[in-house]
C-alpha cells in the first residue's frame, strides 16, 4: 500500500487535535478526581447535598465559568484560560459526586465507558469525514434547546414519557453533537500559530466544547442505563 507523507497543514491540525484531547483529558481527570474525593467520604456529598446554599453556589459558580470560557477565552491569558478550565472541572467534580448517592458504582462504571466508546466513535467520524456537518450540528442544537425547555417543564408535570423522551434524545443529541464539534473545532485550527498562547486558549475551548459532550453524554446514558441504588 503506497502511503504519502503528510502536509506541513495536516500535521499542524494534528498536534492541534492531541492538545484539545490532552486538555480535554485533564478535565476529566480532575472532574474524575474530585469526585471519587467526594465519594471516599460519603458524608461530604451528604453535607453538600442538604447545604442549598452551597450547593446552588457550586453550580451557579459552574455556569458563571463556562459563560467566562466560551465567551472571553481569547481575551484572557493563557495561564488564566488553563486555570479556569481545570477549576471548572473540579467545580464540576464535586457536584456530579451527588450521582454516587442515586447510583450504583458499577452503573456509573458502565456508563463512563459506554460514554467512552460512542464519544470516541463519533469524534473519529467528526475528525475525518469529508461530509459537511453543520445542518446536522444546527439539528441537534434546536433539539437540545426543545429538551431543556421540556425537562424545565417536567419539574412541575413529573409526567415518565416526557422524562424518558428527554433522556432518550439527549443520548442523540450529545452523539450528534460531538462529531459535529470534533468537525468544528478541527477547522479552528490556524496555521502558523503552532506553540503560541493563541493556539493554546484555542484548544482550551475546543476542550471545553468536548468535554461538555462527554459529561451530558455520560449522564444522558446513565439516566437510561444507570441502577438505582436501593
Amino acid at each position: 500500500m503506497t502511503t504519502y507523507p503528510l502536509s506541513a497543514s495536516e500535521v499542524n491540525v494534528r498536534q492541534f487535535i492531541h492538545k484539545v484531547y490532552a486538555w480535554m483529558s485533564a478535565g476529566l481527570a480532575v472532574t474524575g478526581a474530585c469526585a471519587w474525593y467526594m465519594f471516599s467520604d460519603p458524608r461530604m456529598i451528604v453535607n453538600l447535598v442538604h447545604t442549598p446554599f452551597l450547593f446552588y453556589g457550586l453550580m451557579i459558580g459552574e455556569f458563571i465559568l463556562v459563560v467566562a470560557l466560551s465567551g472571553w477565552v481569547q481575551r484572557m491569558d493563557a495561564g488564566t484560560a488553563k486555570f479556569a478550565f481545570l477549576f471548572y472541572s473540579a467545580i464540576n467534580g464535586v457536584t456530579l459526586s451527588v450521582l454516587f448517592l442515586v447510583y450504583t458504582q458499577a452503573s456509573i462504571a458502565n456508563a463512563f465507558f459506554m460514554t467512552a466508546g460512542l464519544f470516541g466513535v463519533m469524534s473519529l467520524y467528526g475528525f475525518t469525514t469529508q461530509t459537511d456537518l453543520t445542518s446536522m450540528g444546527n439539528l441537534c442544537f434546536m433539539a437540545l434547546l426543545g429538551v431543556i425547555l421540556a425537562s424545565l417543564v417536567n419539574i412541575w408535570t413529573h409526567s415518565p414519557a416526557v422524562q424518558w423522551a428527554v433522556n432518550y434524545l439527549s443520548i442523540l443529541i450529545f452523539v450528534g453533537l460531538t462529531a459535529y464539534d470534533t468537525q468544528r473545532i478541527k477547522a479552528l485550527n490556524q496555521f502558523g500559530r503552532e506553540g503560541t498562547d493563541e493556539e493554546t486558549k484555542g484548544a482550551i475551548l475546543g476542550a471545553l466544547t468536548l468535554y461538555l459532550d462527554f459529561i451530558n453524554l455520560f449522564i444522558s446514558l446513565l439516566r437510561v442505563t444507570g441502577k438505582r441504588r436501593d
